[in-house]
């Protein structure tokens, strides 16, 4: 019997071999490395990295720009993510019963997570254009004159999270599974009691998908906080008045732009460590949630 166990357990770890690897190459290894980046002066150029101890963690104190930058990520993540959610959430159970052309319903909620960012991108310069875009033509339908979208902070804002609304087919495939695996029965049984279609949403449906929720919660925190530089960068690149300039970006700029490496992997390790907190900070308001329930 420990011996079938032992091998059961080796098997695993053979499983677990290539990707326990993988992580330790392309996301242990370089955040290592990005840490201690952060402690030199390196241009990422011709010059060796020089130790410099904390003279970048003074300069990252003192950066007016970096205050600005973490504004706008804060306030992207605070719009953003409850948008996201609802929206696969949303789409998600009301596609979820078989309907009259749900199959193509389904594949054009979607459709728009494989297109590139930079399409994406390049398509909303087009549809939030001030003169010919649709968004203001149809706005133009009920009277409203538009907006000049990427021309005010906070159109700017909402325009970039309109964007990213789109892309949430993988959250919707999410959803759409686990509602289609809960069980018949409770639904039944719950008609049965006199329970309507809101009372089950709100007493079992949602209860039920919690896990799954606050999964597709921590996940799009990260990706909002950390994968939106190609869209907000090609759609803004940080403007107006630093309203986009989320923290990608302005890494971007540091690294590549002024040639800042060193201070870019500074400002990365804290994105890092900020993202950790957030998360860690979601997990435990959802484990008191449950408890207090």
């Amino acid at each position: 019997m420990k011996t079938v166990r032992a091998g059961r357990q080796l098997t695993a770890w053979a499983f677990l071999a290539p990707y326990a690897v993988a992580v330790a190459l392309l996301v242990a290894l370089p955040a290592l490395l990005n840490v201690g980046y952060a402690f030199t002066d390196h241009t990422g150029l011709t010059r060796d990295p020089q130790f410099v101890g904390l003279a970048n963690v003074r300069w990252m104190l003192a950066d007016g720009f970096l205050l600005d930058s973490v504004r706008a990520s804060a306030t992207h993540v605070a719009l953003a993510v409850p948008v996201r959610l609802l929206a696969a959430v949303g789409l998600g159970l009301l596609l979820a019963a078989p309907r009259p052309g749900g199959r193509w319903f389904r594949v054009a909620v979607y459709l728009p997570t494989v297109v590139p960012d930079v399409a994406l991108a390049v398509l909303f310069l087009w549809v939030l254009n001030p003169l010919y875009g649709p968004l203001n033509q149809v706005l133009g339908l009920f009277g409203h004159p538009g907006f000049t979208w990427l021309s005010d902070p906070t159109t700017a804002r909402v325009a970039v999270v309109l964007m990213l609304a789109f892309p949430i087919g993988e959250g919707f495939v999410v959803v759409l599974a686990a509602r289609r695996m809960l069980d018949g029965r409770l639904y039944e049984a719950a008609t049965l009691e006199g329970c309507g279609p809101f009372g089950q949403l709100r007493r079992l449906t949602l209860p039920l998908l919690a896990p799954v929720l606050v999964l597709l919660a921590v996940r799009d925190t990260i990706l909002t906080l950390q994968v939106n530089f190609v869209p907000a960068y090609v759609l803004t690149d940080g403007r107006p008045a630093n309203a986009t300039l989320y923290l990608p970006v302005y890494i971007f700029d540091q690294a590549f732009e002024f040639s800042g490496f060193a201070y870019g992997a500074l400002i990365s390790t804290v994105l890092m460590a900020v993202t950790a907190v957030v998360v860690t900070a979601l997990l435990l308001m959802v484990r008191r949630w449950r408890v207090l329930r």
